[in-house]
């Protein structure tokens, strides 16, 4: 692996800021943020004309795309703002009786965790969790941990299993087929919840065996802020609608999710922009080179704090997880993220069973010496943190 990063693609990114955390809200290169705005002038040119007779076209061209790109078909694709939306969409179209449940994963992600609180707690359904094992867990284990929850108590009253292809609080990535047989086994419908997947690992939705499958392109794929997608399986379309009911209801599955009133379509439409970057700085190529290059992080920053990484290679992408050599809360995390930030960098902290977690990731920009000097950072301040703790009695 190249430790160096990869030429082929420009980027706005500040020169003075260590930018390491591709993860949360991704980094769009000049090229994409070049073709958005092409669209956009496309619409100010005329806009009743472009959203009458221009975008319809457009947007099922730019679906069709990313179909392909991800192993669908564009039929049941819809855009979406992001990968949370998608999961609303799903999770309000649930017709819950009292007594039943949704499955989380215990690393699920916040949002979505509230989403389904929200409702099941009007349906008098109730939300379960599997237990994920945590660190460096394997297939066999991730496995049995949701075999044991749907054979649980509950578990026949299970409606829904969302799944996480990769978790945001630990970067594991997981193993979304087997776990999606488990569940169809046992007559559970599956989300899939792909936030991180897309441009990170290789996809092929139609393999997973997933009911619905929600996912971001502006994270790994390069896409701008606001494009996401949520593929829905051909049984499960005609009682799928987008969170926003308007006027292509009733019209099929992509008429839905086309149109649900007046928004900016550019970063839909400039997907094909995206895609093309990522095939430019390699593809396939990229994303085993980002999860290489995170792998190698991850183990410099464990043998610099003398700690440990989150994951085994197996369950890993391009992004990974470090044990703090601090234990502390959800508080304690965002304070330590606040410091880091405030030392020009934003790699995420996280508060898994009770220990504290570093998130770092790997992109095209990024080299071997941006893990060196993030080591440096945290070290600085795990240092003060020590300092300021009260003295044991």
């Amino acid at each position: 692996m190249d430790p160096r990063p990869i030429p082929g693609e420009d980027w706005d990114l500040a020169p003075d800021f260590l930018t390491v955390n591709h993860g949360s809200y991704g980094a769009v290169p000049r090229s994409v943020a070049a073709a958005q705005a092409a669209w956009r002038r496309r619409v100010e040119a005329q806009p009743s004309r472009f959203m009458v007779a221009e975008l319809p076209g457009a947007l099922r061209n730019a679906a069709a795309r990313l179909a392909g790109f991800i192993g669908a078909d564009a039929e049941g694709l819809g855009f979406v703002a992001n990968a949370t939306e998608g999961c609303n969409a799903v999770l309000r179209g649930l017709d819950l009786a009292p007594g039943d449940a949704i499955l989380l994963l215990s690393h699920g992600y916040g949002a979505v965790r509230k989403a389904a609180g929200f409702v099941a707690a009007r349906a008098g359904a109730r939300v379960e969790e599997v237990a994920l094992p945590f660190p460096r867990p394997d297939e066999a284990g991730v496995l049995a941990a949701l075999d044991a929850a749907l054979d649980g108590p509950g578990g026949p009253r299970v409606r829904l299993a969302v799944l996480d292809h990769i978790t945001s609080p630990s970067g594991l990535v997981l193993p979304v087929a087997a776990m999606a047989a488990l569940c169809r086994a046992r007559g559970v419908a599956v989300l899939v919840d792909g936030a991180h997947a897309p441009g990170q690992v290789p996809l092929d939705v139609g393999a997973i065996g997933a009911d619905w499958y929600t996912g971001n392109a502006h994270k790994w794929l390069f896409a701008p802020r606001g494009c996401g997608f949520l593929w829905t399986a051909p049984a499960r379309r005609a009682a799928t609608h987008p969170v926003v009911i308007s006027h292509g209801l009733g019209a099929g599955y992509a008429a839905e999710f086309d149109w649900t009133g007046t928004r900016d379509p550019s970063p839909f439409l400039a997907i094909g922009a995206a895609l093309a970057a990522h095939a430019r700085l390699g593809g396939p190529a990229l994303m085993a080179r980002n999860r290489a290059l995170a792998a190698g992080a991850g183990a410099l920053l464990a043998a610099r704090l003398g700690t440990e990484a989150g994951a085994l290679p197996a369950m890993q992408g391009a992004m990974g997880v470090v044990r703090l050599p601090v234990d502390g809360s959800a508080a304690d995390a965002l304070a330590l993220r606040r410091r880091l930030l405030a030392l020009g960098t934003d790699a995420p902290v996280m508060a898994v069973g009770g220990a504290l977690w570093l998130r770092l990731s790997a992109q095209a920009y990024n080299g071997a010496t941006d893990y060196a000097r993030l080591g440096d950072l945290v070290a600085r301040v795990i240092q003060s943190e020590t300092h300021r703790a009260p003295p044991v009695c």
